[in-house]
């Protein structure tokens, strides 16, 4: 397909807003890509990272790109070596883009490549009419899933791979934060067949989305010890298993001394500094096996969440906030800065 597009820019290196412009190419595929006609992408706080040209931004964004990565479309056009997407497909996208070579590739453990590439960071993305991708890296949605709640796919995926390690079935299981990503982690958790979701949050207006989305018991943890109310909830055993969304130390050491002996940890969230922990108390005499996280299997946790988005516990509608066209982006990034309790997406 010839033509030129609109979409945004990251132009330069350096702190400043992207561009919108109407002038862009549409991207050339290759033999083993599909191009993708973008009808919603949901805006990340990398998107804002790259804005803000933090450390993270200057060490991975090549510029110029298109940024954008939680994102859902139609194929448009495919390249002469794909067999199994056809124009029309209704799809969404992994943005870790692995290399299929290294040893965690060849391992079954793609998502953390030793060279993966980043849609919408290293490789042009998907705030824009369309975007190009490996065929490989596409989710084919069916039509219970639309296209607002596939941009969850994505961002929320975290959290649901998190209760994938948690094995949650038959099992009582600590969340503790309930945002967006600790919210999917909650109904991922009930949908798996957990016995009881015990929820925490410093905040209280979390407490009705908690347990709307599936939660037993929210604990608010600025007001109540919750280790006290971890072990008053389970006869003085602990959880079964913790999940950690937050990346706080406290919580993280909070929710060890919540988990059972011989239970499951499972962090999540990434601390921003070095977290202490009693190794000793806390993991080692009680033999505690402790996970860490990092974005979504592919495809297994794409196919998990799929299932949880069909179920009874998730409610999309908590979770996806305003949609814009994509030339008001500004207006969108500004209510992500303020806050938004949902995810914010821009509709091209």
């Amino acid at each position: 397909m010839k033509g030129t597009m609109a979409g945004l820019v990251k132009r330069v290196p350096g702190p400043g807003s992207f561009e919108y412009r109407t002038d862009l190419p549409i991207p050339v595929i290759g033999d083993d890509e599909v191009l993708i006609k973008v009808k919603c992408t949901a805006i990340c706080g990398t998107d804002i990272h790259i804005i803000d040209w933090d450390p993270w931004s200057q060490k991975r964004v090549r510029a110029p790109v298109v940024p954008g990565h939680e994102t859902s479309g139609v194929i448009v056009e495919t390249g002469k070596n794909v067999t199994d997407r056809r124009p029309g497909d209704r799809v969404s996208c992994e943005p870790h883009i692995p290399c299929g070579n290294c040893w965690f590739c060849r391992n079954g453990l793609p998502h953390i490549c030793s060279n993966i590439r980043l849609l919408g960071v290293t490789e042009d993305g998907a705030f824009a009419e369309y975007m190009k991708i490996r065929a490989s890296s596409t989710f084919l949605l069916d039509d219970e899933i639309s296209f607002e709640q596939a941009c969850l796919l994505e961002p929320m995926g975290a959290g649901v791979h998190g209760a994938e390690a948690a094995e949650p079935k038959g099992r009582i299981v600590l969340v503790s934060g309930c945002g967006p990503i600790g919210l999917a982690a909650i109904s991922a958790c009930k949908t798996m067949g957990a016995t009881a979701v015990i929820a925490c949050d410093l905040l209280e207006e979390k407490r009705s989305l908690a347990l709307a989305m599936g939660a037993d018991v929210f604990v608010n943890s600025a007001e109540s010890d919750v280790i006290a109310e971890v072990m008053h909830l389970t006869n003085s055993i602990g959880a079964d298993a913790a999940i950690d969304i937050t990346g706080s130390g406290a919580a993280i050491r909070n929710g060890l001394k919540c988990v059972r002996a011989a239970g499951r940890f499972v962090g999540v969230g990434l601390p921003t500094k070095n977290v202490e922990l009693d190794l000793a108390n806390d993991l080692i005499y009680r033999e505690i096996e402790f996970t860490g996280i990092s974005g979504r299997r592919i495809w297994k946790t794409w196919e998990d969440f799929a299932m949880v988005m069909k179920g009874p516990y998730f409610k999309a509608d908590l979770v996806t906030g305003n949609s814009y066209p994509l030339s008001e982006y500004e207006k969108a990034f500004a209510e992500v800065r303020t806050g938004a309790a949902g995810k914010v997406i821009l509709c091209p």
